[in-house]
């Protein structure tokens, strides 16, 4: 048995270390100097270490600009998503009215459907309401998913009907209650859906490129693409972008960790 716990903990380590090699190479080669890394066979550590990429980055690209627009962007997403989504999955768990497991069971159909399906129509609508090239209509699909939704039913399933009726007889109204006792009781799945919705925001990349034509407007993953194509030479500054893209989701990740293990494992029980 000891020995079995050992071989598991070696594979784990193995796949782990295969796992994060590329994003370690990607840190490495965005501190080398121009052309570095086009040599062969490619270094793994730079022989000279420098940040001139990152100064380059900046100085002569419009990166900050596109790194504030995705900040603001995922920002606006995740407090959206956690705010349509929360109340509607509650609704769906706890709340009694006519038609509610039929049109749950509709929804659900909806994850079959793949996203780029909808993005004609949804252009469509945009394009009525006059949000196209704004931020607005880039923030149209973040409002509610189907996931999110089915991702807090699941978890709010579980809090106990007699906490609530026994609030309910106490004279607590339903904004009370969802605020006082659902609320804390969600913050493992709220901290899991955060997660998921930023991510989702910060790395979406075909809706952005089909709602904004702005260049300003422009968010990082669409500008990092614009950018492989003008120094498609230049290795190291588009590890420097990269590096740039990706330290903002895996400082959220960090900080939620242990709330968003919390969710899953939570939800999965019971879901």
């Amino acid at each position: 048995m000891r020995r079995g716990g050992i071989l598991t903990n070696i594979a784990l380590w193995l796949i782990a270390v295969f796992a994060l090699a590329p994003l370690a190479w990607m840190v490495s080669v965005s501190f080398m100097s121009p052309g570095e890394a086009s040599s062969f066979p490619p270094p793994l550590l730079p022989t000279k270490p420098s940040g001139a990429n990152f100064v380059a980055l900046f100085a002569n690209t419009d990166m900050a600009r596109y790194l504030a627009n995705s900040l603001v962007l995922a920002t606006l997403a995740t407090l959206l998503s956690l705010t349509f989504n929360v109340m509607a999955g509650y609704a769906f768990a706890k709340l009694r009215f006519r038609g509610r497991d039929q049109l749950f069971r509709v929804l659900l159909t909806a994850l079959v459907i793949p996203a780029q399906v909808a993005m004609i129509p949804l252009f469509l609508i945009c394009k009525s309401l006059g949000i196209v090239n704004s931020f607005a209509g880039v923030l149209v699909p973040s409002i509610a998913s189907v996931f999110g939704i089915f991702l807090v039913r699941q978890y709010a399933l579980s809090i106990p009907d007699e906490m609530l009726e026994a609030a309910r007889i106490d004279g607590a109204s339903e904004g009370r209650i969802f605020r006082a006792i659902v609320l804390p009781t969600l913050k493992p799945i709220l901290a899991t859906l955060a997660t998921f919705s930023f991510l989702g925001s910060w790395s979406d990349f075909l809706w952005p490129l089909i709602i904004l034509n702005d260049s300003e407007k422009q968010t990082l993953p669409v500008a990092l693409a614009n950018l492989s194509r003008e120094h498609v030479q230049d290795v190291e500054l588009m590890m420097a972008g990269s590096v740039v893209t990706l330290l903002p989701v895996l400082a959220l990740f960090l900080l939620l960790q242990r709330y968003y293990i919390a969710g899953l494992m939570a939800g999965s029980v019971k879901g």
